[in-house]
């Protein structure tokens, strides 16, 4: 770990803190604003809905002006939008709420990238440590961002207006963060420089089809379930500082493991530590179907945080053997928007059955996109045991 890398994992925890209180948050104030209850979780969609928008305009400015510069530019969005939260809600504007989220989702778009840049701040053979480290600075939004929503929301009279200027905040701080991160110069393009593949032929790859699978379906899942937490503890007439605990060590199970998830990578290979984190992600299930204590909501969403975990960093690390450097803006923009696409659908299914069907039938759902998610990866192990033994 460089000072970069390190620079770095405090941007990640940073960011992270951003999005544990949006989805802290975003759900309980979509609910007390929305005019309908199966749109209280509209704020947390349009969050990703502006992230997988931003994703095209993301790429191109990574490709003109570098990491940094555009990496600065997103936190500037950060700052902006977030002081737009806290006005939409102190007036008890809704749609504002959502269009600010929006808003928002470009600085979303821009941290997705944090854990790419990581691969290129190390040593090739580091590669996948830096990517599982520099997401481990997500423990600091573990702890930050549930107790920032927690001791914040009322600092207004308006409940919740305090969280969202406190996200003003974090994004001046990690602006100063970010300041101090030398990332590798922008190459001058030539005039008949090679471009790389078409994104065509990049995106039907098989390694690149089940990386991306996995990281959209894994996000996706974990999304499903933790957007609704909150929405369905406080139906189980939870205090909102119940929750926040939940919240917190759901996070802590999604970065703590990152101090050794690239170790266990480069040891047991990516395909099986991905297997792993789809079975830690059934295992949340079932806990959460056994019923609807606090320390089942607990441990269940323990469980599928260090299931992401598993899935996401091993699902990026796979994803860096399916594109070559001068595609790599282009094939994270893909990579980026599947996630983000997938990530607005669950948000809005989350809020919708969590409100019309019931916790139950959501954690029911979960499990058709974890089917998937295996089936894939046997997918693609048989692929590679039949290239190694053709018949």
């Amino acid at each position: 770990m460089n000072k970069n890398l390190w620079l770095l994992a405090a941007a990640q925890g940073l960011f992270l803190t951003n999005n544990v209180v949006f989805i802290a948050i975003n759900g309980l104030v979509g609910l007390s604003l929305a005019p309908l209850g199966w749109m209280a979780t509209l704020p947390v969609m349009g969050y990703v809905v502006g992230g997988a928008l931003s994703t095209p305009l993301v790429a191109r400015t990574q490709s003109a002006f570098g990491r940094k510069v555009s990496f600065q530019i997103g936190l500037l969005v950060a700052l902006a939008s977030a002081l737009l939260c806290a006005w939409a809600v102190m007036n008890s504007h809704f749609w504002l709420l959502v269009a600010a989220t929006v808003i928002a989702g470009y600085y979303s778009a821009n941290g997705q990238l944090y854990r790419f840049a990581a691969a290129e701040l190390s040593a090739p053979a580091f590669r996948e440590k830096a990517v599982s480290l520099v997401l481990a600075g997500g423990l600091v939004g573990a702890v930050l961002g549930p107790n920032l929503a927690s001791r914040t929301r009322g600092l207004f009279e308006v409940p919740f207006v305090g969280a969202y200027v406190s996200l003003a905040l974090v994004a001046l701080l990690s602006m100063a963060v970010m300041a101090f991160v030398r990332f590798p110069p922008v190459p001058p393009k030539a005039a008949h420089a090679d471009a790389g593949r078409p994104l065509g032929v990049i995106m039907r790859q098989p390694v690149f089809i089940v990386a991306t699978a996995g990281a959209a379906l894994g996000y996706g899942v974990m999304n499903l379930l933790m957007a609704a937490t909150p929405l369905a503890m406080q139906v189980c007439g939870y205090p909102f500082e119940d929750a926040a605990l939940v919240l917190e060590w759901h996070v802590i199970g999604m970065f703590a493991p990152g101090f050794f998830t690239g170790h266990l990578i480069k040891r047991f290979g990516v395909l099986s530590i991905m297997g792993v984190g789809v079975a830690l992600n059934v295992a949340c299930v079932v806990i959460a179907l056994s019923g609807v204590e606090l320390h089942q909501f607990l441990i269940a969403l323990f469980l599928l945080g260090v299931g992401w975990n598993f899935l996401f960093t091993a699902s990026t690390t796979l994803s860096l053997q399916s594109y070559r450097p001068e595609e790599k803006d282009r094939a994270q923009a893909a990579i980026n928007f599947c996630v983000f696409a997938t990530m607005a659908l669950t948000s809005f299914a989350s809020g919708a059955l969590v409100t019309t069907q019931g916790w139950q039938w959501l954690n029911l759902g979960s499990l058709l996109p974890l089917a998937l998610t295996a089936l894939a990866l046997i997918w693609l192990a048989w692929r590679g045991r039949q290239a190694h033994n053709p018949a």
